[in-house]
């Protein structure tokens, strides 16, 4: 949304400049996330592919290798939709609204895979196990080794960032959506200007029939209708076969003293007349 000169500037509000802040964290949260994964990840496809060496059941080779994919998958995608949250903040600080539109979209996707994760994490961690009777391990086994094997810091870390992240988003989009927020994305109306003195203005064109009007001082007249006359006469062709009328000789007056007044000399007193005879 491009404002025109006339368009008054728009102050933005601390609601909006807060919700960018909050984005930001969240994309920090997000990029210590993905270290703290990418620092681990190894190490539990380890520990799983250990826990599932002595089962016999299909799939259970799968295990470790369908977890380490899942698990680095889904942190790159969180961190790209964050890193997209991100740009939308800067966005938003410009008053755009189909960027505070999209941050909500994004955004609610996030906040269910944030509560998601969190839900998870709070209920064990590795959910996955084998039933009574099978020879897989259970999900209390597989939960004990990884907490043996990774450090004691990446529970409660990962939970922290998680809570974090989930408050920051969510406050976020309320921030957003509050009156003054509303205020600043809607588009205001422009300003009326008066008109500034000396200003030239197009003139409007001559209709057939009616007069024109004359331009302003120091304002080049408006062109004409092709093939219409200056005053406002359409020019009618002559017909064909048919020339113009000629013209007609002027009539000296006959009383050059007076033209407007008629010749009142009796004929016999005006030169070279003959009187008629009387007999």
């Amino acid at each position: 949304m491009v404002d025109s000169p006339s368009t008054p500037a728009r102050q933005r509000p601390s609601t909006v400049t807060i919700s960018s802040y909050l984005l930001y964290l969240f994309l920090a949260c997000q990029v210590i996330s993905l270290i703290i994964t990418l620092s681990t990840i190894g190490k539990t496809r380890d520990v799983l592919r250990d826990a599932y060496a002595s089962s016999t059941a299909e799939g259970a080779d799968q295990v470790a290798d369908f977890f380490f994919a899942f698990g680095l998958g889904s942190a790159i995608l969180v961190l790209l939709l964050a890193v997209v949250l991100g740009v939308l903040a800067m966005f938003n600080n410009q008053g755009r609204n189909g960027a505070r539109i999209t941050t909500w979209i994004v955004g609610g996707i996030m906040v269910c895979c944030t509560g998601g994760t969190l839900l998870s994490g709070a209920a064990g961690g590795f959910t996955t196990g084998g039933n009574s009777g099978s020879d897989m391990p259970s999900a209390d086994e597989v939960q004990r080794r990884l907490d043996e094997a990774l450090p004691g810091w990446i529970t409660p870390v990962s939970l922290l960032l998680g809570v974090i992240s989930l408050l920051a988003l969510l406050a976020a989009l309320i921030l957003l959506a509050l009156p003054k927020s509303n205020e600043f994305f809607r588009k205001p109306a422009a300003a009326w200007e008066p008109p500034t003195p000396g200003a030239s203005y197009p003139a409007y064109p001559q209709a057939s029939g009616q007069p024109g009007y004359p331009p302003a001082p120091g304002q080049p007249a408006y062109p004409s209708t092709p093939g219409q006359p200056s005053g406002g006469e359409p020019a009618y062709p002559s017909t064909p076969g048919q020339g113009s009328a000629p013209e007609q000789p002027t009539t000296p007056p006959a009383n050059p003293s007076n033209p407007d007044r008629p010749d009142d000399t009796p004929p016999a007193d005006r030169p070279g007349t003959t009187p008629p005879s009387t007999s």
